[in-house]
């Protein structure tokens, strides 16, 4: 079959079940999964480029991870690096020890209990960052710590990974380890000079041309993804380190708002690959071991979880809903299985086994996160012995503000002085680089982004906001944010700019608080002026003239 009709096909199918699914009011993962059992062996055998659909599931595995790391600035990395790496080596080692005495109990022989349990250890790092980021929960606290925790096992399962290579090609293991740790810590030193002495050079020359900054923001994350799989770790732990490598950047919101379409169309096609390797016919043997050890993820990984959080001082509900982030085994489990199948230390029926294990924890895990808040509510009295009775976690840090700016055009210094004398948190929204740059050397909270770009609207945090300014010369552009913003937040204050007053007419009619027309101010503070001080107001004229060129200087943008 021709790839293009092949992907053509399957693209179809993940329409026709994600619209079912709409419907239905169910998770569209659940659905993609399904379209890959669908167009899998097990029904229509659709699939047969595996190695293309697998090269742009890869694609979008990377640019999920790229996102996730625009978002990780260095200051939510020391925030949260060390629970992170407590968290995540101990449900590692917690989890491998139960599902060891589990897959013993249930009659498995010592070496296949062993990869049964570092496959019970893992958890999917993709899915998980992929419904957190839906929920725009990465920011929150407990998605912090469980973005950290999971790439902790990230790194956990590569060297698994390379151990068990080794050991298939008689290779001596430690050797192979430590040559894969120096090529890890050479590749993020590397990203981290760039990040430190490169970057931050470019930047504004790259902001010039948005297409421009999309294609540079494309080519360092695959870059990075690239070089991190030649020297033996993973695309997803280079595609991270390139976001972070950016995530101080004004820019970085940007780049986020403009990839995320291509990365949701780049990660249907895992979903479906994952699906389609869902082998139905060797399920029956394993199933009643399958049952258990779902039991065991579903369970015993969020309790796990949630008593390390709780020790470490962690509120019950973040305890509780990071703890939902580990129950389901990962993409790398199965890896790391089918490997062990290769070099013989294991057989179909596990592998088949702890497939159906990894699907149904997928689903069931997908809902549990979904639902967080009405489980948490549910479980809320039992989950007090998860917590400390002084818990030394404190308030989320809020990233909302109380004033918004669309545009830094001339006349916006005022307002921005104004904003500031009233001691408020503003945020300045513009397009131009040099703005951005000036901004930030102030000490202003800027970002880089098209106005006009609805991803990048989206994810601005206008609910919180008391007063919208749009000082855009553009009617359309002003009025696509006016109509945002009202839909999202209509107690907020909205003015919005124009020049026409047919525009302003309209303006109005959308349903903003005051429209901005420059003609008609300066003529009203000039008749103002006159009235106050008379015909022969020369001196207040001089004096109002020497204000005036002094903040000309000041630089009125």
């Amino acid at each position: 079959m021709d790839v293009f009709l092949e992907i053509s096909l399957i693209l179809v199918v993940a329409t026709v079940v994600a619209a079912i699914m709409q419907l239905l009011r169910q998770p569209l993962i659940i659905g993609h999964i399904i379209s890959g059992l669908l167009v899998g062996p097990a029904v229509f055998n659709l699939v047969q480029s595996t190695e293309t659909v697998e090269l742009f599931s890869h694609m979008g595995i990377a640019l999920l991870l790229f996102i996730i790391g625009l978002g990780l600035n260095p200051r939510v990395i020391r925030e949260v690096g060390k629970v992170a790496i407590l968290t995540g080596v101990g449900q590692i080692c917690f989890t491998i020890t139960l599902g060891f005495l589990a897959a013993q109990a249930l009659g498995f022989a010592t070496t296949a209990s062993i990869y049964i349990a570092l496959g019970l250890a893992f958890s999917s790092t993709i899915i998980i960052l992929k419904l957190l980021s839906d929920r725009k929960d990465t920011h929150r606290l407990y998605g912090k710590v469980a973005t950290g925790f999971l790439l902790v096992q990230d790194i956990a399962a590569v060297l698994v990974l390379v151990a068990v290579t080794a050991l298939g090609k008689d290779m001596p293991v430690a050797e192979i380890l430590t040559s894969t740790l120096v090529s890890g810590a050479l590749f993020v030193g590397a990203i981290a000079l760039v990040s430190l002495y490169v970057l931050p050079r470019l930047t504004k020359f790259l902001a010039r041309s948005q297409e421009f900054l999309f294609l540079f923001a494309i080519g360092w994350g695959f870059g990075a993804a690239a070089l991190a799989a030649t020297v033996g770790f993973s695309i997803e732990i280079g595609a991270l380190a390139a976001g972070v490598a950016l995530a101080g950047s004004p820019y970085a919101f940007e780049v986020a708002s403009k990839m995320r379409p291509l990365r949701d169309f780049f990660i249907v096609l895992f979903f479906i690959i994952l699906g389609s390797e869902l082998d139905l016919g060797s399920i029956g043997a394993g199933f009643v071991p399958a049952i258990a050890f779902t039991i065991l993820i579903l369970i015993g990984n969020p309790i796990i979880v949630m008593s390390i959080m709780g020790f470490l001082g962690f509120k019950r509900k973040t305890s509780f809903k990071a703890g939902l982030t580990v129950a389901q085994i990962s993409e790398f489990s199965l890896i790391l299985l089918l490997l062990a199948r290769e070099v013989g230390h294991i057989d179909d029926q596990i592998v088949a086994m702890m497939t159906l294990v990894a699907m149904v924890t997928i689903a069931a895990s997908t809902y549990m996160i979904l639902y967080s808040d009405k489980l948490y509510t549910w479980f809320e009295p039992y989950l007090r012995v998860f917590e400390r009775k002084s818990p030394r976690e404190g308030k989320e840090k809020s990233e909302e503000y109380d004033v918004i700016m669309f545009g830094f055009k001339p006349g916006s210094r005022a307002l921005l002085d104004g904003f500031k004398q009233l001691d408020t948190r503003c945020l300045v929204v513009d397009y131009d680089p040099e703005v951005v740059d000036d901004l930030a050397s102030e000490g202003v909270a800027v970002l880089y982004g098209d106005a006009n770009d609805m991803e990048f609207l989206s994810d601005l945090p206008l609910e919180a906001a008391k007063l919208i300014a749009v000082t855009a010369t553009d009617y359309a552009t002003n009025a696509l944010v006016a109509t945002h913003v009202l839909q999202r937040n209509p107690k907020a204050i909205v003015i919005v700019r124009a020049d026409e007053p047919q525009e302003a007419h309209e303006l109005y009619e959308i349903g903003v608080n005051y429209v901005m027309m420059p003609h008609y101010l300066g003529s009203l503070e000039i008749s103002r002026r006159i009235t106050r001080h008379g015909l022969s107001a020369r001196l207040h004229f001089k004096q109002a003239r020497t204000e005036h060129l002094n903040y000309l200087r000041r630089g009125s943008k």
